[in-house]
């Protein structure tokens, strides 16, 4: 896709909904992969999906955690300049005493980590428990925010998405696009609750939506990218799959032009802490 001179450029990004085991090894090498297609399809962002590092749906713990400097992060980071694709992935960090925590890295095109966001909300909800293995980020941590071209991608992942709140603190931050990498499990209605809040969350925030799910066992698939004015775009289904969309900043400018909704708010968000 090519624009009129003077015009801001589309950002392409490429969705890989992997499907991701408990061996960390055979993980790397499904995000190595990841970061050929992308960098074959001409893109600028790779999102990989939570917990891409290493999974297990009965429950990620400390058992799966890796450190900043570990192998999977020195991975996205090494691949990102190498590729020049920046790259927003789900991980699990050490926490405190027997716990760990659910993390998104993001590394910018030119190989350095930009920023990392702790899992705010952890699913305690459809009979699991997440408090149990995870500790929370603390809810009023700076909004994790990566300019990638002429977009600025905001990021929460899985659970958060059924908290409104969550975004609009990212498009207080100025996000144009909300980065959803997730492991939602499955069961009676979760892959229809998935698309239904991710078009709810675009239409909300007049923001872009990128919502990258986990292929497999226990978990839903139906990665969905949808525009700023609640259209779906990309949608996919539940087998493991990559593919890539373009967004378009002067789309999401223009819903914003038409549809003043954040600018004619009477709330603000503040933090419960």
């Amino acid at each position: 896709m090519t624009s009129a001179p003077g015009a801001h450029p589309p950002v392409r990004v490429t969705l890989a909904q992997l499907r991701v085991g408990a061996d960390h090894g055979a993980a790397r090498d499904a995000v190595w992969h990841a970061f050929d297609v992308a960098s074959r399809a001409g893109a600028d962002l790779l999102v990989l999906p939570e917990y891409a590092s290493g999974f297990d749906p009965h429950g990620v713990g400390r058992e799966h955690a890796e450190p900043l400097d570990g192998p999977f992060v020195a991975l996205l980071c090494e691949r990102a300049t190498e590729s020049g694709v920046a790259v927003i992935a789900g991980t699990t960090l050490p926490g405190e005493r027997d716990l760990a925590v659910n993390a998104v890295v993001a590394v910018d095109g030119d190989g350095d980590l930009a920023g990392v966001y702790r899992k705010v909300h952890l699913y305690d909800a459809f009979g699991h428990r997440e408090s149990d293995r995870l500790e929370p980020g603390p809810a009023d941590a700076p909004p994790l925010v990566l300019q990638v071209g002429d977009l600025r991608f905001g990021v929460l992942t899985c659970y958060d998405l059924r908290f409104p709140e969550s975004a609009r603190r990212l498009v207080d931050a100025d996000a144009d696009v909300l980065v959803v990498p997730a492991a939602w499990a499955a069961g009676p209605l979760k892959a229809m609750h998935w698309r239904a809040l991710a078009v709810a969350r675009a239409v909300e925030s007049t923001a872009a939506v990128v919502a990258v799910g986990q292929a497999g066992p226990g978990v839903t698939g139906h990665s969905v990218v949808v525009g700023a004015d609640g259209v779906v775009l990309l949608e996919l289904d539940e087998q493991p799959a990559i593919d890539s969309v373009d967004l378009l900043p002067a789309a999401i400018a223009r819903v914003r032009e038409t549809n003043p909704s954040l600018a004619n708010r009477r709330y603000r968000v503040v933090p419960r802490v």
